[in-house]
């Protein structure tokens, strides 16, 4: 009986992540992504992420602290984001909104646990990757990826998730 009760609850649980997208951010929810590294051109790489579901679980919205001036020496809020599933697109969206008076939208993939960001960044097709390595712990690669491989890296680290203090 308790096994007849665990597949029924996994089969519930896939058929509501089939349903919802968006669920892929789900374990980020709860920690702050922090991350640190190198640009290619050796400037300095430094955010922290925090991920909310809003709206019933239709929206994620995403805070992103960072560096807010072109010197890098001022960090606090940087960038708000919002992830939705176009339900006539069948892709997932996004839109960052940047303390510069920028906006960045493209589209979200999903490979397993990892996500994929592609979006046209001044007429680049640019592509982030957060690749899943464990629960706390996500490879992170923005850089030009054409069939299957890495053309160019302009940066690689890796996010470490810090639960939040409520």
């Amino acid at each position: 009986m308790k096994n007849v009760f665990c597949i029924a609850l996994f089969l519930v649980s896939n058929v509501f992540a089939q349903k919802n997208p968006l669920l892929i951010f789900k374990p980020l929810e709860n920690y702050i992504w922090i991350a640190e590294g190198k640009w290619g051109d050796g400037s300095t790489f430094k955010q922290e992420l925090s991920f909310d579901f809003s709206l019933n679980n239709k929206l994620v919205k995403v805070e992103t602290k960072g560096f807010t001036n072109v010197k890098q020496t001022e960090f606090g809020t940087r960038n708000h984001g919002i992830r939705q599933y176009d339900t006539n697109l069948k892709k997932i969206k996004f839109w960052e909104f940047d303390v510069f008076g920028n906006c960045i939208q493209g589209t979200v993939d999903v490979d397993n646990k990892n996500i994929i960001y592609t979006y046209d960044y001044q007429s680049t097709i640019v592509t982030e990757k957060w690749i899943f390595v464990d629960d706390l712990t996500y490879q992170f690669i923005v850089g030009i990826f054409k069939n299957g491989e890495w053309k160019k890296k302009f940066l690689e680290t890796k996010f470490i998730g810090k639960p939040k203090i409520k």
